[in-house]
């Protein structure tokens, strides 16, 4: 799903389970942000080879991988990429990873209010 942005920035929201996924991209666009959805990991992999969003928004578990990867991935092809981990696990070890990777961190369940000024104020980390 794309929409147009009077933001300018293109969010690409990540998680297997497409009921949290659909509720993000519902909020994300209302929001005015342009979103492009995935579902999995292969396919985030794909839209992230052919066009590198301004704000990457993963869950960490994608079934056998993990969000942290496609966090590293953003980060090597294009470092300004703003990157935030979800997650349903208050883990301080795998918030500290994610801070490692560039990456801010939120715990579900979360708030729209929550989860925009994620995307918004996520810092880029390794520009």
């Amino acid at each position: 799903m794309l929409t147009a942005s009077p933001a300018g920035k293109m969010v690409l929201v990540v998680d297997d389970d497409r009921a949290v996924l659909g509720l993000i991209v519902h909020w994300l666009t209302a929001a005015g942000f342009s979103v492009v959805a995935c579902d999995g990991f292969e396919a985030a992999k794909q839209s992230l080879s052919a066009t590198l969003p301004d704000v990457l928004l993963t869950d960490v578990r994608l079934g056998a991988f993990n969000g942290l990867q496609l966090v590293i991935f953003a980060k090597e092809r294009g470092p300004q990429t703003t990157t935030v981990v979800m997650s349903a696990y208050d883990d301080p070890a795998l918030k500290k990873e994610a801070l490692v990777c560039g990456a801010a961190y939120i715990t579900k369940p979360f708030t729209r209010e929550q989860v925009l000024a994620a995307v918004a104020n996520a810092p880029a980390l390794d520009t």
